[in-house]
């Protein structure tokens, strides 16, 4: 019967730690920190992280380069998407 109430009040205490912890963390203030990371992950990736060829070719900075073959047909270089040079 001992071991059954010990292990109530254990359960008990852990739940208190819990909740007490998730109030704490509710009632912190908004950090300033927030704000420019929530605009960095708005940032688009870079063209080369870009895969496919209809997104690459959406994008007004990148700018899409064909795969190049060799006379037998054989793929010499991948298709890929680049930054546009610079003017």
């Amino acid at each position: 019967m001992s071991t059954f109430i010990t292990k109530g009040l254990v359960t008990a205490a852990t739940l208190a730690v819990l909740l007490i912890g998730y109030g704490v963390q509710a009632q912190a203030p908004a950090t300033k920190e927030a704000a420019p990371k929530a605009a960095a992950a708005k940032k688009q990736p870079a063209c080369k992280t870009v895969k496919a060829q209809a997104t690459c070719e959406g994008r007004t900075e990148c700018q899409w380069v064909a795969e190049s073959k060799d006379a037998k047909g054989k793929v010499k270089a991948k298709a890929y998407c680049r930054t546009k040079a610079a003017k």
